[in-house]
């Protein structure tokens, strides 16, 4: 039987230890903020994009079958939609930039559809530090329009009409 001794790593830090630099380290990083970040989609304004959600990955399970236990593997990979909502400005109009692209996948006036060469879309999703340095960023490949919902109106209220897409991508890289 080993002594206890000889199962503690010796290059392992003891933050119990006053001489280590612990609580300068435990106060010196910064959090990322919500709101910052800026969003690019060829077509619309990125100072139009009021909020996103960012990329979700779920992974399917494979069962292994054998005898009296089940062994479990990865299947396939599946990226959720991504949830982001607009400013439907005057000027440039919202509604108008997302129903140019709306266009793209489905003409309602002549009932034809494109090619996906036509709607899909590379997106840019990048983070910002304090100081507006990109510290973060997302490429979404193969990205289109799920659903939209153009917002609402309503007399009782003084809020701003805003415009919600959910859009389906292939797949995302985080570059950093």
């Amino acid at each position: 039987m080993s002594n206890l001794q000889d199962l503690v790593n010796p290059n392992l830090e003891d933050y119990g230890n006053e001489t280590t630099n612990f609580y300068a380290a435990a106060f010196a990083w910064e959090p990322k903020k919500q709101h910052q970040f800026v969003m690019s989609i060829d077509g619309i304004p990125s100072y139009l994009i009021h909020a996103s959600g960012k990329p979700e990955l779920s992974n399917g399970t494979v069962t292994l079958d054998h005898i009296n236990v089940k062994r479990y593997v990865k299947g396939k990979s599946e990226w959720s939609t991504l949830s982001i909502t607009l400013y439907d400005a005057i000027v440039p109009s919202g509604a108008q930039a997302v129903m140019e692209w709306v266009r793209q996948h489905h003409e309602s006036a002549t009932g034809r559809n494109g090619y996906s060469s036509f709607y899909k879309k590379e997106i840019s999703l990048k983070q910002l530090s304090p100081l507006g340095e990109v510290i973060e960023e997302w490429i979404l490949k193969g990205a289109f329009i799920e659903s939209t919902n153009f917002g609402s109106l309503d007399w009782s209220q003084e809020d701003v009409v805003k415009i919600e897409l959910t859009l389906r991508y292939d797949w995302a890289l985080l570059n950093f």
